[in-house]
């Protein structure tokens, strides 16, 4: 018989996920969510962590009941509660979490075009507020062809048109305005780069930052060594995550001054790698690394709310 740790006992509590929430909660509302009115963020935040349960629930990403896919999510999130304030990344946010739910729904089918073309869509609503994340379609197609195996003619005319629509609809909104300068300034942006500057990121970011980092190399490495135990499509759907979260992390490197949008999409793509890990590992050694892991997340918690950057 299996041994049930810790860990175990706690990744698969049906008490979890409302535990966790409620905690969440009070990090807000210590964050800001009265006293700066932040109730917009928060209700995207709420709307991601829904969507999130239901991105598990419906793929089947982890193959015992568990929530510790939106555990993991509120809590590597709510650790870096100095991201609470940006109303941007709020909708991009949301928007990258309802395109994977969309997007996964094509698997394996050619003809998913109308679940191709709302992922994209929803995706091109993220990029009205960060124009940049259309640098990721390239590598969405490829991952159409290769994880996916939904690309057809005409599930790529639907991609195209989805990403299109928003721009379409903006277009005709300034129009009618008279003015189309902020879209040619938005779509502008695409072409402007700025040097690496990682230097130039504070002391409690970086800290932040290198912790969400160590979570998803654990949940990669975890993974890779044990995917063999998955569907062929719930591998497929981690490989999309794995992907996704490393072309991040480069993009991180590379265009540093996007640091507070960036590390949301690496915390949206870590969050089923490291539940993958804390649910369904079972060693004393992973049981230690658990607890220490939502140690560490307290104390950055902590230290994110009360410790202000610019003391460093």
């Amino acid at each position: 018989m299996a041994i049930k740790r810790l860990q175990n006992r706690v990744t698969q509590s049906r008490l979890a996920l409302p535990v966790v929430s409620l905690i969440s909660l009070t990090v807000w509302i210590i964050g800001g969510l009265i006293t700066n009115n932040l109730w917009i963020n928060f209700l995207c935040f709420a709307l991601s962590t829904y969507l999130m349960v239901e991105l598990n629930n419906i793929n089947a990403l982890i193959r015992i009941y568990s929530r510790s896919v939106s555990c993991s999510f509120i809590i590597l999130f709510s650790s870096a509660s100095f991201l609470f304030t940006s109303m941007q990344g709020s909708i991009l946010q949301l928007c990258i979490i309802a395109f994977y739910l969309l997007f996964f729904k094509s698997y394996q089918d050619k003809s998913s075009m109308p679940w191709i073309f709302f992922a994209f869509f929803c995706l091109s609503m993220g990029s009205l507020v960060f124009v940049q994340v259309l640098y990721f379609v390239p590598v969405l197609w490829l991952i159409m062809i290769i994880n996916m195996r939904a690309m057809s003619n005409r599930t790529f005319i639907a991609s195209i048109l989805g990403v299109i629509t928003p721009y379409w609809l903006w277009t005709g909104y300034l129009a009618i305005a008279g003015d189309v300068h902020p879209l040619l300034e938005h779509v502008m942006d695409l072409t402007r780069f700025t040097p690496l500057s990682l230097e130039k990121i504070p002391f409690n970011k970086s800290v932040t930052l290198l912790f969400v980092l160590v979570m998803a190399v654990i949940g990669i490495i975890h993974y890779l060594k044990t995917s063999f135990n998955d569907k062929i499509k719930v591998r497929m759907f981690f490989e999309v995550f794995i992907i996704m979260d490393l072309i991040s992390i480069m993009f991180m490197g590379l265009q540093s001054t996007h640091y507070d949008i960036l590390l949301r999409l690496i915390i949206i793509n870590t969050s089923p790698l490291i539940a993958h890990y804390m649910t369904l590992t079972r060693t004393w050694i992973t049981n230690i690394s658990f607890v220490l892991i939502l140690i560490a997340a307290l104390i950055l918690t902590v230290y994110n709310l009360w410790m202000p950057s610019f003391i460093f």
